[in-house]
């Protein structure tokens, strides 16, 4: 283990690991149930707002902008605690979700799961009312 990985890995400055399009992944749960709410990116400016505001920040990758959880639909991210992986190339968001965390209407992003059907797979319905209309709410 090298010098630098052995800082990375066990030292206490947070060195956050950006890939080559400058974002880490993002994964943010509900701090009082643990469910994942969704996965999203960060870049250096989401991040150093976010941890100076204790609102979640992203970057949108298909928009190319940086957005605030919340600024459109008001289904807002408090964020409570920030860790980051072991190579400090991801960050966990223990968050309290204000509504729903994902851009349908749902609390989470993960209102689907998979299930084996015969050689392949399917998705099936989990959770997955919703608690807004996007469409009235983004005006799509």
């Amino acid at each position: 283990m090298s010098a630098h990985s052995h800082e990375i890995e066990e030292g206490l400055a947070f060195l956050p690991k950006f890939d080559a399009s400058g974002l880490v992944t993002a994964v943010a749960t509900d701090v009082a149930t643990g469910d994942v709410l969704m996965v999203a990116h960060m870049n250096d400016e989401a991040l150093r707002k976010t941890i100076a505001t204790g609102e979640a920040w992203y970057f949108s990758r298909s928009r190319n902008a940086l957005w605030r959880k919340g600024e459109t639909s008001g289904q807002t991210q408090r964020v409570v605690e920030i860790r980051t992986d072991c190579d400090q190339d991801a960050v966990w968001l223990r968050v309290e979700q204000i509504g729903a965390a994902c851009h349908t209407g749902r609390r989470s992003c993960f209102y689907r799961k998979v299930e084996a059907e015969g050689s392949g797979a399917k998705l099936v319905f989990v959770d997955a009312d919703r608690l807004f209309d996007p469409e009235a709410v983004y005006k799509k």
